[in-house]
């Protein structure tokens, strides 16, 4: 059977986004945009597009209205492909102890119905929030020819880097023998180190890196999916037999001996963009000469909604290592220097942006909207006149006025507006969705 067919893939929509806020205020995390006119659930599904995996279940909780409609409007299949893309948000049931997701392994859990109608050979659960490019038939490939009953993409990471991950130790064929989250000293650390030997024998080279790190990207055999997820495990924080409620914490520590549990390399670039510093970072770094993750890469597209929007407009303006998506205009005089502009932004006359990111707008401002700007003493939306923003990230709709200084001066980590309309975290400027910074202000 064609993988396309014996494979369900389940996207996981993630938890509130709280480290991603405001980013993550009015919309879920899959739903936030990404490298001008993306969103982050565009990655994960263009993964499984270009891997053949066209049975795709988005499964969402928190804020997901924008994120509904995004797939809606941008995965229709052939009607004889018999694929889909379609979403299972979470919804009360008639048993009592149903509610709210409690975790990755409880989201699925309650969504087993709809998993089993499908009648899969395997199921695929990935992340709604990352960044990478990864043809899952090697992954496909490396659980059948295994035996395995689950399967984890795991990547070599240096030991700098362990505290933020959860760690595998494996057996010299691949199997995961124990599981270690977040280690924070060394002792902890200690038995998940990796052989660069081993490592090398897969074809990638080490580089310093000896610890293999979980992904939160997993196949499952269906069988052993459902017995796993309707099984009770020690539920430590309330010393009691429970469901599991998370994969990583505590499924695949209680069934490592059980069952046989395989570790997939990869090698590729990858990033959790669960942090504003973390998004800030990766959005700027993508228009440099050679960044991080590609997008021009047609062999291995990642898809989006289409738009009928004019090309951009540029009166005289500079522009280093920046990309500009389309129906933007940038006035004359401006620079823009390391920035993302996102789809139907507007920057004025001469102003300077520096390693700021400009999500964008939904829609043109009208003759009649414009009119009534000027009533309120309200700013246009877009960048105004003569401003200079430094390390920020505008969202969609912003009315930044003409002479505004965001430029945070004083190195300011964690601060926030009383009236909403800034925050400020990680150092990093953050205009939320719809604020307004009037002429003449300085943060």
């Amino acid at each position: 059977m064609p993988p396309e067919r014996s494979i369900l893939s389940l996207i996981l929509g993630g938890g509130r986004g709280t480290r991603l806020f405001p980013l993550t205020k009015a919309r879920a995390k899959p739903a936030v945009p990404v490298a001008g006119k993306y969103r982050l659930i565009d990655i994960p599904i263009s993964n499984c597009i270009n891997s053949g995996l066209r049975n795709v279940y988005v499964l969402t909780q928190f804020l997901s209205v924008s994120l509904h409609r995004h797939i809606a409007n941008t995965y229709k299949f052939d009607m004889f492909s018999k694929g889909f893309v379609e979403i299972l948000a979470a919804q009360q049931a008639y048993e009592e102890h149903i509610g709210w997701y409690q975790g990755t392994a409880d989201a699925v859990r309650q969504n087993l119905a709809y998993i089993e109608r499908e009648e899969p050979d395997e199921v695929l659960i990935l992340s709604g929030d990352q960044l990478y490019r990864m043809d899952y038939r090697h992954m496909i490939d490396t659980h059948r020819k295994s035996g395995a009953d689950v399967t984890i993409a795991c990547i070599p990471v240096l030991e700098s880097q362990t505290p933020g991950f959860g760690l595998m130790v494996v057996d010299d064929a691949g199997r995961v023998k124990s599981f270690v989250e977040k280690p924070k000293t060394a002792d902890a650390r200690k038995p998940c180190h990796i052989p660069a030997e081993w490592i090398k024998g897969r074809g990638i080279e080490p580089n310093g890196r000896h610890y293999l790190a979980n992904m939160g990207i997993y196949l499952f055999n269906t069988p052993k999916l459902v017995e796993m997820l309707n099984t009770p495990v020690l539920d430590t924080l309330h010393n009691q037999m429970r469901p599991p409620h998370d994969f990583g914490s505590n499924l695949f520590p209680n069934y490592v001996k059980q069952a046989h549990i395989q570790a997939h390399l990869f090698d590729g670039f990858w990033e959790d963009l669960g942090t504003i510093s973390s998004y800030h970072e990766i959005c700027i770094a993508l228009g440099d000469a050679a960044p991080p993750f590609d997008f021009f890469t047609p062999d291995e597209a990642i898809y989006t909604r289409m738009r009928n929007l004019p090309a951009s407009k540029f009166d005289g303006a500079t522009l280093i290592h920046s990309l500009v998506s389309d129906g933007c205009r940038i006035g004359a005089g401006s620079v823009l220097d390391r920035c993302l502009v996102g789809v139907r932004s507007r920057v004025g006359s001469d102003c300077r942006l520096s390693e700021t990111v400009v999500i964008g707008s939904d829609g043109f401002e009208s003759a009649e909207e414009q009119a009534e700007n000027v009533r309120l003493n309200r700013p246009a939306w877009g960048v105004g006149d003569g401003s200079a923003i430094t390390r920020a990230i505008l969202d969609k709709g912003c009315r930044i006025g003409r002479k505004v200084r965001l430029l945070n001066e004083k190195k300011v980590q964690e601060a926030d507006d009383p009236d909403g309309q800034w925050h400020i975290r990680e150092g990093i400027i953050c205009i939320p969705r719809g604020g307004v910074i009037p002429d003449g202000t300085t943060i």
